[in-house]
């Protein structure tokens, strides 16, 4: 199963988890009897808090638990996000301190304690607790494998819950109790950001890492895919019941530590663990698109429900309806809420107010040209490559080139969404710009590093290619380890060393600094299954295989082996491997039309506005050079796109055409620099701000990559990457 990034489920339940923490602190069921109460607030509602570290966990932690990013700027934006969510909130409530006389005889040990760990108000610890608790886990992932981490963190929890709901037991063993009191003179809970924020934090990271793990089914043949429902469905229901069952024990856990009078606070239990997971799971499975401003609302329902309580509470007592408003526990919870949801839609609509009105407005994506990308055809693609691999190999996705034009950090993001942790780039500064966007995984640079360059394969963790035995010595001259995989040139004589000159290729593995981690090499004519490219395509791998068994015997094992890309899997899969380079086929095309492609969906669309239009009279010309005259009186449209933007030049002078209104309109004259002028005389209702399509489907009609690319003589993998970096790209 794919997991897609449609993860409004986990928006939604923000608001549900915001609402359940209003609970907590209002008793909504006290007035029915204090032991269902018990069991709402006191039980169930402990859900809400965990939520919001597996969020954080899920959205911020795998790309340096699992990718080891050694881009900061994400945990850095998140910890001032959260540093200053925190000081608005302490100088909210300050006024509400100083009338309860809270800092009153308050030392300065208290009150580094009250500021770094309790909060400054009794809600408010979960801001202190989230960003130490972020900063914890990521300096112990940075210095520990993910299954040390886990283990820790879960240790960590078990000790916590001992000061918490099993503060019971504790206290027979006064050792335990002393260690535990000194405890409690630095934190007044375990509830805080070493005990408890960092398990539900990893547990976050480690739903990513889970559920966004890609499985294909074996084919012999391309072929389309099933649907997954069935077993979408089929992974809800086992989540669902999975969290019924682990809340129905933990609601059992909490009645016997109750009855037994065990708990100093009921914060932790030892079956919160199996409830969130599965809970997590379930939401993870929901498909629905996600709404930012939940995320918001959810956040200033948090922040400000307690001032609520206390604006209803003072209100209530002044109109004399506190038995109505105040001892009614359930309309009191209701009007805690109404109110605090109220203030968080007004909260939200403000702080977007002044983050447009304070920061540098964005340029408006589809203001001038763009490219669409499609997250649906992506996926698509992913799977029935995956469907066409042998076991145990893995797609190694080319994106050099920025994702032959797609946008390499936005088809790489996917990817890792997907489960794909293993890319392939041209060069250093490609591999450099993943990882400064947060792309996890093994990143091969396929070519050349110059020297100097070096420091920034070990900074990025990124694994170099050999192009030869002298390259590979001065790798090695570097002095310091280095990932690198041996390339072998076995007929394209480009880059690799020979694969007939054993000497060198043994003497490369023999470098002490070098990390060998896989060997390949780069089939060349493996685009047809003619006999004379078919003749010559498993003599290459004849002579890689070859190779490679030779090294195996000096004792080299263990070497992951890639000599597939896109043709190659398609036409030559039984040549084996363990990785499959595959480029241009992950965007659902092919260099050409020789080869079936109707299992694979294209992911990119190239459109434009339409900037002005206007008539040509009889006689006039259009653009530059006079290479268009009009016969009779035109009617032509201006889109804001030219070879500036990776549009041939060459497709002037109606060679090329656009799709408006689902209808073809040729090109006119020269295609300028960033102007593109075409002839929309027989199509109605054209206007400025209207679009046009150069690549990608408009009503019946497509116009394709392979149109373009025969229209100018090249391939489309030409024509796709050369594609401009002013072009907005848009994944939808």
């Amino acid at each position: 199963m794919i997991q897609k990034k449609q993860l409004g489920g986990l928006d939604y339940f923000r608001i549900i988890a915001a609402f359940l923490v209003v609970a907590i602190h209002t008793s909504p069921l006290a007035s029915f009897g204090m032991e269902a109460d018990f069991i709402f607030t006191g039980v169930i509602a402990r859900i809400a808090v965990p939520s919001f570290f597996m969020t954080t966990g899920y959205f911020l932690l795998p790309q340096y638990l699992f990718g080891h990013s050694m881009d900061r700027r994400p945990l850095v934006h998140s910890v001032e996000k959260h540093m200053l969510l925190y000081v608005t909130a302490i100088f909210l409530y300050l006024p509400v301190n100083l009338y309860a006389e809270q800092f009153k005889e308050v030392s300065i040990g208290s009150f580094f304690r009250m500021l770094f760990v309790d909060g400054t108000f009794y809600h408010l610890w979960y801001l202190p607790a989230a960003i130490l608790g972020m900063v914890i886990v990521w300096l112990l992932g940075s210095y520990m494998p993910f299954g040390i981490l886990t283990g820790m963190v879960f240790v960590l929890y078990m000790i916590g819950l001992f000061g918490d709901s099993y503060y019971g037991l504790t206290v027979q063993f006064p050792f335990l109790e002393k260690m535990y009191d000194m405890l409690f003179s630095v934190s007044s809970y375990t509830r805080n950001s070493l005990f408890y924020a960092p398990v539900f934090l990893v547990m976050g990271a480690e739903a990513y890492s889970r559920t966004n793990t890609l499985t294909g089914k074996k084919c012999k043949r391309i072929k389309h895919t099933k649907h997954i429902w069935n077993e979408s469905n089929n992974f809800l229901i086992v989540y669902a019941a999975g969290f019924v069952v682990s809340l129905a024990l933990m609601v059992a856990e909490g009645l016997v530590l109750r009855r037994f009078h065990l708990q100093r606070h009921d914060s932790m239990y030892v079956m919160l663990l199996p409830v969130m997971f599965f809970l997590f799971q379930l939401l993870l499975s929901i498909e629905k698109t996600p709404v930012k401003s939940l995320r918001s609302i959810s956040t200033w329902i948090y922040i400000i429900h307690p001032f609520c309580i206390v604006l209803i509470r003072g209100a209530a007592k002044v109109l004399h309806l506190e038995s109505l408003f105040v001892e009614n526990s359930w309309i009191h919870y209701l009007t805690v809420c109404a109110a605090s949801g109220v203030a968080g839609v007004i909260g939200n609509r403000v702080s977007v107010h002044f983050s447009a009105f304070g920061g540098e407005k964005q340029s408006f994506a589809k203001g001038r040209a763009w490219i669409e990308l499609s997250r649906e055809n992506l996926v698509k693609n992913v799977e029935m490559l995956q469907n066409c691999l042998s076991p145990g190999q893995q797609l190694m996705p080319a994106v050099k080139a920025d994702a032959y034009g797609h946008g390499a950090n936005l088809i790489a993001g996917e990817l890792n969404q997907m489960g794909i942790q293993n890319f392939c780039v041209a060069c250093v500064e490609e591999g450099v710009n993943l990882r400064k966007n947060g792309i996890t995984g093994d990143i091969l640079i396929l070519g050349y590093t110059y020297p100097k360059d070096f420091p920034l394969l070990r900074k990025y963790r990124l694994t170099q290619t050999v192009v030869d035995y002298a390259y590979g010595r001065m790798l090695n001259g570097y002095g310091k380890k280095m990932k690198v995989h041996v390339k072998i040139d076995t007929g394209m004589h480009r880059l690799g060393e020979r694969a007939e000159r054993d000497k060198e290729i043994c003497r490369i593995f023999q470098l002490k600094n070098l990390e060998i981690e896989g060997i390949y090499t780069h089939l060349c004519a493996d685009e047809t299954r003619n006999p004379e490219d078919m003749a010559f395509t498993k003599e290459q791998a004849r002579l890689f295989h070859k190779v490679t068994e030779k090294v195996q015997k000096r004792g080299y094992f263990g070497l992951k082996t890639h000599l597939l890309a896109s043709y190659g899997l398609i036409n030559y899969p039984e040549l084996g491997g363990d990785y499959v380079r595959v480029g241009i086929a992950l965007y659902g095309l092919l260099s050409d039309r020789k080869t079936d492609m109707s299992a694979f969906f294209p992911v990119l669309s190239l459109r434009a506005r339409i900037t002005a239009v206007k008539e040509v009279f009889q006689g006039e010309s259009v653009g530059y050079g006079f290479t268009y005259v009009a016969e009779e009186d035109r009617k032509i449209a201006v889109l804001a796109i030219g070879y500036a933007d990776g549009l041939p030049r060459s497709l002037s002078g109606g060679n090329g055409r656009v799709l408006i209104h689902g209808k073809s309109a040729p090109v006119l004259g020269r295609i300028c620099m960033d102007q593109t002028i075409v002839d929309v005389t027989d199509i109605s209702g054209v206007k400025a701000g209207g679009i046009a399509t150069i690549i990608g489907k408009d009503g019946n009609q497509e116009i394709t990559a392979y149109e373009l690319a025969e229209n100018t003589g090249t391939i489309t993998n030409e024509i796709l990457s050369r594609m401009g970096g002013r072009l907005f790209r848009v994944m939808v």
